[in-house]
């Protein structure tokens, strides 16, 4: 009886101020999105990709309506979990989808942790990286585990300190950026990538990338205080801020940078933006920038995703094993979401991460949008008008994407695919197995 106790995980109402959680969502965010996706979204759509940004923050907006609504009337630890239990209940589609959250969040870490080991090796002068980029991502994520062993306190405390410190120096990157550069335009050349419609959808798709950031703050719901209310505030001024940021640093970059130098340095851009404006102490400034977000990005993101696995299997959606370690359910799911981290950081590269992230996030999305407009529209008093729009830009959004990596890079399509059929048919094995022996073998369910 002991042990069952002992394995449930423990969450501490109100212990999120509407500030932290802020700075949680936040710092999520400008972690992964900034530093390594412009270079990536001015490959995929040429001199455009400062718009790329607004129109992924408007796709977002309407996105995060749902989960507005769903945790004013639901706050939880589980978050997207839970908001797909309660349009779907304990069902495949309920857990395939949150699965889906699930590695798509795990796959952001990974996507940091490389980013991480690109920009802290632009203070030193290696010839071949290929080797020492994931050895750095690997040992971020290494770092970022045991400090995610503590309290939760601390977690906030050193998420907070981080997310200040980042917002702070990026927007000072930005307007420093803007004011010395000769022009705000962008100098093209005729190698650049033309602009084309299915190009700037892909741009968009890899834009929303860098504010997905804000479901860090729903995973929490639990956690912060007088949540009906600053759930939402949280996500709306997350948003809003990075919105902010994120044009401020893209017309930065694309003054000091021309295009095809932007394309060339994408997993650095915006420490190679800062060498030809104002010297290497600014690349400094750049990089230590980076290593603090991206390793305040794994923190805060290792935390809620940890926290959402162990929902999914209180609620006994995804089997769980143990494999004989101590502590409560939360720190196993902690090290098996570690585990795959380090995994996909050691070998996939920076864009393909970004790929499969964005393609397992957006059919999420779109299942979280249209369980509501299904089954609890009239419950969570939500206006069916957004939810449609919001269906229709991620499904527009995820076709353009779709397009762009089929004619460049099919081989993302197949992993993403493979994955999906894996996670399928095991939730479905699972689920009808656990179905038939839940009534006999309650007690022994983790």
């Amino acid at each position: 009886m002991m042990q069952s106790m002992d394995r449930t995980p423990q969450y501490k109402q109100n212990s999120l101020s509407l500030v932290g959680a802020i700075a949680l969502g936040t710092g999520v965010m400008i972690g992964a999105g900034i530093f390594a996706l412009t270079g990536q979204m001015a490959e995929m759509t040429g001199e455009l990709f400062p718009l790329a940004f607004l129109s992924a923050a408007l796709i977002v907006s309407f996105s995060a309506y749902s989960y507005v609504k769903m945790s004013n009337a639901y706050p939880s630890a589980g978050g997207i979990g839970m908001y797909l239990n309660k349009a779907y209940g304990p069902t495949l589609t309920t857990a395939f989808h949150a699965l889906l959250m699930y590695f798509s969040m795990v796959i952001a870490q990974s996507f940091l942790a490389r980013t991480f080991g690109s920009y802290t090796l632009e203070l030193f002068d290696f010839g071949d990286r290929s080797l020492l980029v994931p050895l750095l991502g690997v040992a971020l994520l290494i770092s970022a585990f045991l400090l995610n062993l503590s309290a939760n306190k601390l977690i906030q405390g050193v998420a907070s300190v981080l997310g200040f410190i980042k917002i702070g120096g990026v927007i000072l990157f930005g307007v420093v950026g803007v004011i010395i550069a000769d022009s705000v335009g962008m100098e093209t050349s005729a190698s650049t990538p033309e602009g084309s419609l299915s190009g700037f959808l892909g741009a968009t798709a890899l834009g929303i990338l860098a504010f997905k950031g804000f479901t860090t703050i729903t995973n929490s719901g639990s956690e912060i205080k007088d949540p009906h209310r600053n759930v939402g505030r949280a996500i709306m001024i997350s948003i809003a801020l990075c919105v902010v940021i994120y044009a401020l640093v893209g017309f930065a970059v694309a003054s000091n940078l021309s295009l095809s130098e932007i394309i060339e340095t994408k997993d650095y851009s915006l420490a190679a933006a800062a060498r030809p404006a104002l010297g290497e102490a600014a690349v400094w400034f750049t990089v230590i920038l980076a290593m603090l977000a991206t390793a305040g990005g794994i923190i805060a993101s290792i935390f809620a995703v940890s926290r959402m696995l162990a929902m999914l299997t209180e609620m006994e959606l995804v089997p769980h094993r143990h494999f004989h370690m101590p502590g409560s359910i939360q720190k196993h799911t902690l090290v098996y979401t570690v585990v795959l981290g380090l995994v996909l950081t050691a070998f996939f590269d920076l864009s393909r991460i970004a790929a499969l992230g964005i393609i397992f996030y957006l059919i999420m999305d779109i299942a979280v949008h249209w369980g509501v407009l299904r089954h609890l529209r009239k419950e969570v008093g939500a206006n069916p008008i957004v939810l449609v729009i919001a269906i229709l830009l991620d499904a527009v959004v995820l076709a353009g994407f779709l397009w762009v990596k089929a004619t460049t890079d099919p081989l993302v399509l197949i992993v993403a695919t493979i994955v999906m059929a894996a996670i399928l048919i095991a939730e479905r094995l699972f689920l009808s197995r656990n179905g038939a022996s839940s009534s006999n073998d309650n007690t022994h369910s983790h």
